[in-house]
């Protein structure tokens, strides 16, 4: 606590306004400095993918480099990499005990599963039985999520813009969606995650290029629009009652189980630096994102975000209570 009142009085009102939120129900002021600048004496170097915490806090940050996805310790200190490198969206999963990465791999046409050690369980390539595809290239998956089951569901945002339903055992059992910009339809399925904060479990969808998020039931069925209007939400995780979403656009988004926003963070004024992957680290400010990619929520509902940089810029946003 006394870290983040040091915090607060030492930001500028300006940079302050910018980080904090109407919403009452959650406040946030940026941590600057948090992650090591030159992690293991190397820049972050090239991001375009997600963010996970392990259940001792440990964060994992996925590049675009030879190093593959980093990770650093609950106090933002480097503690290793490992691979595979160019892993785009990610989900951080308890199975027996055991903690697994789910993640997608456009440009490889598959999505795996892998230990923390980045030891490689499985992999799915193109599903051809779906008929979509003319051969396995085909399939350039943007995200993974897996269902109560043991369902696999992998979102083809770069590719045809449907999801595809997996069982257990990784065999394929339908595709849903498809391409346009009707409900029902997706123009870029790019970050997806089960709900498990209703009645029944939802797949949670960021419907990129059309601004919503949306609810889809288990079966493949549009059940909502959660929220509309966003800026390119892209990624999407969910902790306790709230859902985080990546705005690509330069913002970072907060829901609750209803699809209430309860706080926004990092708004960038400047639309000319929303989305840019090259925007220079001399144009950077503290608590506004550029070009958010992933987010993650902590175990004290702390953000942390991924941009979409070739310099590999990463924020925590710490929550005030």
């Amino acid at each position: 606590m006394n870290r983040i009142i040091t915090t607060l009085f030492s930001l500028s009102l300006t940079v302050f306004t910018a980080v904090s939120i109407s919403a009452a129900e959650l406040k946030y002021a940026i941590d600057p400095n948090f992650f090591e600048a030159n992690p293991g004496g190397k820049p972050v170097g090239s991001c375009h993918g997600g963010t996970v915490v392990d259940k001792v806090g440990n964060i994992y940050i996925t590049t675009d480099t030879d190093r593959g996805i980093l990770v650093f310790s609950p106090k933002g200190k480097f503690l290793r990499a490992f691979g595979p490198a160019f892993v785009h969206g990610l989900e951080l999963r308890k199975e027996k005990g055991v903690e697994y990465i789910y993640g997608a791999r456009p440009n490889f046409n598959e999505v795996i599963k892998i230990k923390l050690d980045g030891t490689q369980v499985w992999s799915i390539g193109a599903p051809m039985e779906s008929g979509n595809f003319k051969d396995v290239k085909g399939f350039h998956p943007c995200a993974v999520t897996v269902g109560p089951d043991g369902s696999i569901f992998a979102a083809d945002g770069y590719g045809s813009n449907y999801i595809y339903k997996f069982d257990k055992n990784r065999k394929f059992v339908k595709a849903f969606g498809g391409p346009g910009d009707k409900e029902g339809t997706f123009k870029t399925c790019h970050g997806i995650a089960i709900d498990m904060r209703g009645k029944k479990p939802l797949l949670f969808v960021c419907n990129r290029n059309i601004n919503r998020v949306e609810h889809w039931d288990l079966d493949g069925n549009f059940v909502e629009t959660m929220q509309k209007d966003l800026r390119m939400p892209a990624a999407v995780q969910i902790r306790g009652q709230y859902a985080v979403i990546a705005e690509l656009q330069g913002r970072v988004t907060v829901l609750d189980k209803k699809g209430k926003i309860v706080a926004q963070v990092g708004d960038n004024p400047n639309p000319k630096q929303r989305a840019n992957n090259g925007l220079p680290p001399e144009e950077w400010k503290d608590g506004v994102c550029n070009s958010p990619h992933g987010a993650a929520l902590d175990a004290d509902y702390n953000i942390i975000v991924n941009e979409w940089s070739k310099f590999g810029h990463l924020h925590k946003f710490d929550r005030v209570k």
